[in-house]
């Protein structure tokens, strides 16, 4: 604990008065405070002046990150026949029907990522309360309602990443490891802050994007230049 105790104190030293950053320096600064003992996760929340309860001002869509997560995503896959096959093919980790819906009714959800064939809604629709609140429900909006569930499958597998706002209006993802390298860490970021700006809804009013932070798992959060960050 005293170990830890130290790194901690190290970590928020080195972030003190530090704030307001450009996208670069914030990922440098806790990139090279990242000293865990795992590959930490690098986080950014994003606080939108939204009020997702309201149809016209909820976020949501989805962003590959050029550089990927960093993270094995395990997919399911609801389908049949040869889509159930394509999906295989494809690399889903589990493919299934009414099988796969008795499975995660029983309280077993193995997976990351779940994807349908639009004719399998009707059976993953009972599933509603068990995935939704996880988002992990298939949603044709993000693209995990389709026919082509190779695509999907390979999308999920490849370093794409859904985003919703939650009630407070805050949008949060992992966007890479804190082994990457500081360039493609930069380049994920962007790339998740210029989707969540893309996405703004009809009903947003006044500031859109109002604070960006970013953070490692097991380290302090730094705030980010909001108006720095999204380049397009």
């Amino acid at each position: 604990m005293a170990k830890l105790g130290k790194r901690t104190r190290a970590a928020r030293e080195a972030f003190e008065g530090k704030d307001n950053l450009t996208i670069e320096e914030a990922v440098s600064l806790i990139k090279n405070n990242a000293n865990a003992n795992f590959d930490e996760t690098i986080e950014i929340a994003m606080n939108l002046g939204v009020d997702p309860r309201h149809a016209d001002q909820m976020v949501r869509g989805v962003v590959g990150l050029p550089n990927g997560t960093g993270k094995d995503v395990r997919v399911a896959v609801f389908a049949r026949g040869a889509k159930a096959d394509e999906a295989k093919e494809a690399g889903a980790d589990i493919v299934g029907a009414e099988d796969l819906m008795e499975t995660v009714q029983g309280g077993e959800i193995n997976f990351d990522r779940c994807i349908a064939t639009p004719d399998m809604m009707p059976v993953v629709g009972r599933l509603g309360k068990v995935l939704g609140p996880r988002n992990l429900m298939p949603n044709p909006k993000v693209g995990t309602v389709t026919m082509d569930v190779a695509e999907a499958v390979k999308g999920a597998k490849g370093g794409e990443v859904q985003f919703k706002a939650e009630k407070a209006g805050v949008v949060h993802a992992g966007v890479g490891k804190a082994s990457f390298t500081e360039d493609k860490l930069v380049e994920n970021v962007r790339a998740f802050v210029n989707a969540v700006a893309k996405a703004k809804p009809a009903g947003a009013k006044g500031t859109y994007m109002k604070k960006i932070a970013l953070s490692s798992t097991m380290g302090p959060g730094v705030s980010v230049d909001v108006a720095t960050a999204a380049t397009e």
